[in-house]
């Protein structure tokens, strides 16, 4: 049934004219001695509002309306969309077409607000005529009058005091919407807009707030109910009051059956229906807190914090629900377990990230073993010093420089070198020195010296270089102790790098947004992966190789999980960071363990011994459908030549 006859259903009325609505309306206003004022008052309005349009020049063009988009709700999804969270300010709203409305809904809310909606330009003289006659006698504003258009420019352009100037810039901005937009896009525009208590704006978030179901499929006992809403959505709400939201709805059944739009029988029957009633939406908690505040924090740096605050995106991340969770309960257990292994400062904290070195969506996002407690999301916010985690950005560059291979010996033995204005002589972690050695047995024992002496000699410009060709972003300062992981970076960084080494040399910039729409579908951002080679095959091969030596026979032995997997532990002076950062050729991962206070975590405590472990649990977990890969030898990519 088109919504412009709802008024004409299903009494068989035939349709009057306005002059003759206007007629009949006043000749069943009052009766008595008060009818003439009221007829004469009415027709004073009616005939006065042609000069108000005159005299309220400065008021808003309602052509803007046109492309008036109203603060939508922003809805998160993970990668193969099932909900996650929902994003608004004070306005909880989806915008849907009219024909999505039910309409049981279109004309419930008609009957109880505005039943001569499609025959009045904006301005209804017989309600008019009766609210004056109610204020006259008051002696003061007691009544309104207003049609569902006056309604929607006071939403949309006017403030809410009940003052006569704001009705009567109401009334004309009413007539001016009505000359320029269709009936049914006022009553679209209308049911959009309008306020239906618990935050919830426009018709569609309202009916999956109150019944759980979209606003098209509204039976007559739940679109009645909801249309009482709206005179007072606090006062009529279900969620507070059940018996009085019924009994609201019957006066609006009430109305509808004296308008002939439902029959005796279909009154009663909507009466007795007991309505399912939801559960408040507005303010519902994300399914997966950090995923989502990760994802706010992407969308505001991609389109601006006003942008994201308008709303109404539809955001698919790159995050599967339930990887996620099991990369959160893994978390949670190598917390209790560490607890139980000594680590009792109650400071202590995990992060976790996992990229995929295909793509570099980000996999899972777990900022620390308890978001409740502690909303900070450590995995992409805290930058912490990542130790001999950083020695593979230098060993890459010596190999990418054609000079060095993974069988180069290095001395390892006292050096002193001179930083600026004072003299640095590196240590290994517990002291004493090893002698000559080759890269591979340096890195898989974590030696310091040797990743030194290296870093000077390839420079420590060209590996910030790598650094940043490889995704890093936060300050690096160019001193000679960089190699050792002197600079604060985030676990995001660190997963996002190495994926790229998981990738033999790929990369593609890390994000958790796989696309994003706006709520007609017209598409914002797509993040199709556009992988680029910006590695050297040969020397990245090359460090792969080097890398599952610490798994397999170095510092990281407690990696291992039974697959071909490379990595490396890095653990900070006086042990306030610990870190193990691990991949195989088809997902990443970085696990940061320390106190939010930064105290020492305790002497002996080391990524291969208290990281490592949590890395395998969640890699085991994470590839136990994937099929094993391997990463390409060196001999299949030509050597570098020496510069």
């Amino acid at each position: 049934m088109s919504t412009s006859t709802i008024s004409q259903q299903p009494d068989k009325k035939q349709p009057v004219s306005p002059t003759m609505a206007f007629i009949q309306g006043i000749t069943r206003t009052a009766g008595g001695t008060m009818l003439g004022l009221t007829m004469i008052t009415s027709a004073v309005v009616a005939g006065g509002l042609v000069g108000l349009a005159i005299s309220f020049r400065n008021l808003p063009d309602v052509r803007i309306l046109q492309s008036y988009a109203p603060v939508e709700t922003s809805y998160i999804y993970d990668v193969k969309g099932k909900p996650i969270t929902s994003l608004h300010e004070e306005a909880n709203r989806e915008v849907v077409p009219l024909e999505q409305i039910s309409p049981n809904l279109k004309r419930a809310v008609l009957a109880i607000e505005d039943s001569h909606f499609y025959y009045h330009q904006g301005v209804n003289p017989h309600s008019i005529g009766r609210a004056v006659l109610a204020n006259f006698k008051s002696g003061g504003v007691v009544e309104g009058a207003s049609t569902l258009t006056m309604q929607l420019v006071k939403n949309i352009f006017l403030s809410h005091q009940r003052t006569v100037t704001r009705k009567l810039a109401e009334a004309v901005l009413a007539i001016r919407v009505e000359q320029v937009f269709p009936k049914d896009k006022i009553l679209e525009m209308y049911l959009n807009n309008i306020y239906w208590g618990h935050n919830n704006y426009g018709a569609q978030t309202a009916a999956l707030s109150y019944f759980n179901k979209p606003a098209s499929q509204l039976n007559l006992a739940e679109a009645s109910m909801m249309a009482g809403l709206i005179q007072s959505p606090e006062v009529y709400s279900p969620f507070r009051n059940y018996q009085t939201a019924k009994e609201r709805q019957a006066v609006v059944l009430s109305r509808m059956r004296e308008l002939g739009w439902i029959t005796p029988s279909e009154e009663s029957a909507a009466k007795k229906v007991l309505i399912a009633i939801g559960k408040p939406t507005a303010w519902k908690a994300s399914e997966l807190p950090y995923v989502s505040d990760a994802v706010v924090q992407e969308l505001q740096e991609r389109f601006g914090k006003e942008t994201v605050a308008k709303g109404g995106m539809r955001i698919q991340t790159t995050v599967d629900y339930n990887f996620q969770k099991m990369a959160e309960t893994t978390v949670n257990r190598a917390y209790y377990r560490l607890r139980s292994q000594g680590l009792r400062n109650k400071n202590l904290q995990i992060a976790l990230v996992a990229v995929d070195s295909r793509t570099h969506f980000v996999k899972a996002v777990v900022g620390g073993v308890d978001y409740k407690k502690s909303q900070l999301n450590r995995a992409t916010q805290s930058r912490r010093q990542p130790g001999s985690s950083f020695k593979p950005f230098v060993y890459y560059t010596a190999f990418a420089s054609g000079k060095f291979t993974p069988e180069t010996v290095i001395n390892d033995g006292p050096v002193r070198f001179r930083d600026g204005d004072v003299y640095y002589s590196p240590k290994n972690y517990g002291g004493g020195y090893s002698g000559a050695m080759s890269i591979r047995h340096a890195i898989m024992v974590s030696q310091n010296v040797p990743a030194v002496i290296v870093g000077r000699k390839v420079g420590v410009n060209k590996v910030i270089e790598v650094c940043r060709t490889l995704g890093i972003k936060s300050p690096l300062e160019a001193v000679l102790s960089l190699p050792l992981g002197s600079v604060d970076v985030t676990p995001l960084e660190m997963a996002g790098a190495y994926a790229t080494f998981a990738s033999n040399g790929w990369y593609s910039e890390p994000t958790m947004i796989m696309r994003v729409t706006d709520s007609r579908g017209n598409v914002l951002l797509d993040n199709t992966p556009k992988p680029k080679l910006v590695l050297d095959p040969w020397a990245t091969a090359s460090l792969n190789s080097v890398l599952q030596s610490v798994i397999t026979s170095g510092t990281a032995r407690t990696a291992q999980i039974g697959r071909q997997a490379a990595g490396k532990t890095g653990t900070t002076d006086t042990e306030r960071n610990v870190w193990f950062v691990g991949y195989v050729p088809q997902l990443a991962a970085a696990v940061w363990v320390g106190n939010d206070d930064n105290r020492p975590l305790g002497r002996g405590i080391t990524g291969g011994g208290y990281v490592a472990p949590i890395w395998r649990d969640f890699m085991v977990q994470a590839m136990k459908n994937e099929p094993v890969k391997y990463f390409p030898s060196p001999s299949k990519f030509p050597r570098p030549s020496s510069k």
